[in-house]
């Protein structure tokens, strides 16, 4: 019967460096309570770690030094194992289509369900919840790309998801000037007619701040692209809405943008 340094030796061979407890079971054919004491002792020499309840990543030499190798060779697999889709996306999506100002220190994933983030080494993941039925939409193939890793890939959200992602979550994308800088470094390439496909899924205060900050950093035939949202608009809304004034009164000095329905609270200042 193999043990559990066998098994894993054989997984990396695979170019697999992690399986699940139920995998480790079936193949080994030992009792749980053995493979516990097993499992313990590869943690205890640093030879496995432990992101997810019941499910292991075994560490090569050149991980142990961070503790973790990067989330982008585990994530998909983790994701499957919890039986949950999901998404890279927001400023590790970002950095991934080319926005050169962006060197995320937090490895972003979107699913349809509530989940709390945790540190693995010295990586740290967060998920972003959106409204399954949303999620649902626009987490299709067509939308998607594929982060590439010498154990596979990863989903990771397209050019469009992520400058709506951005938009719609931008407290977690480096706030309003974070988000005008990934505009502006990806916004041209964004493809306007699914653009429009996609935006009818957010909420239309974020597609209008996309379709102002695409204006500014003169992306023209995508802001024109999103203008008719404007329409759906009933009233005007913060630019940024984690800004307000400490007297109420004072929002009434804020310059207004009524061609996107926006209260302009917050100076955009991006780098060229």
């Amino acid at each position: 019967m193999a043990t559990l340094e066998q098994y894993m030796g054989d997984r990396l061979a695979q170019g697999r460096a992690y399986f699940s407890r139920e995998e480790a079971l079936a193949v080994l054919g030992s009792s749980p309570e053995t493979l516990n004491m097993a499992l313990m002792r590869q943690a205890r020499k640093h030879r496995l770690v432990s992101p997810r309840r019941g499910f292991y990543l075994i560490l090569r030499p050149e991980d142990r030094a961070i503790g973790a190798p990067d989330p982008v060779r585990w994530i998909d697999p983790m994701m499957k194992y919890l039986q949950l889709d999901y998404r890279v996306a927001l400023l590790r999506a970002a950095a991934f289509h080319g926005a050169a100002h962006q060197a995320a220190m937090v490895f972003q994933v979107i699913v349809p369900k509530q989940m709390r983030g945790f540190e693995v080494g010295r990586h740290r993941l967060e998920f972003v919840y959106q409204n399954p039925s949303a999620f649902g939409k626009v987490n299709q193939p067509g939308w998607l790309g594929s982060l590439k890793s010498e154990t596979g890939f990863a989903k990771v959200a397209g050019i469009e998801l992520t400058l709506l992602d951005c938009a719609r979550y931008f407290h977690k994308a480096g706030g309003i000037n974070g988000v005008a800088q990934i505009v502006k470094d990806l916004g041209g390439q964004a493809r306007a007619a699914t653009l429009v496909k996609l935006a009818v899924h957010y909420e239309n205060s974020s597609v209008r701040r996309l379709g102002y900050l695409l204006e500014r950093m003169r992306h023209m035939r995508q802001a024109d692209a999103l203008r008719p949202f404007t329409k759906k608009a009933k009233t005007a809304v913060l630019l940024d809405p984690s800004v307000k004034p400490l007297v109420k009164e004072l929002s009434n000095c804020y310059e207004k943008e009524s061609r996107w329905k926006l209260i302009l609270n917050e100076s955009v200042e991006v780098d060229f």
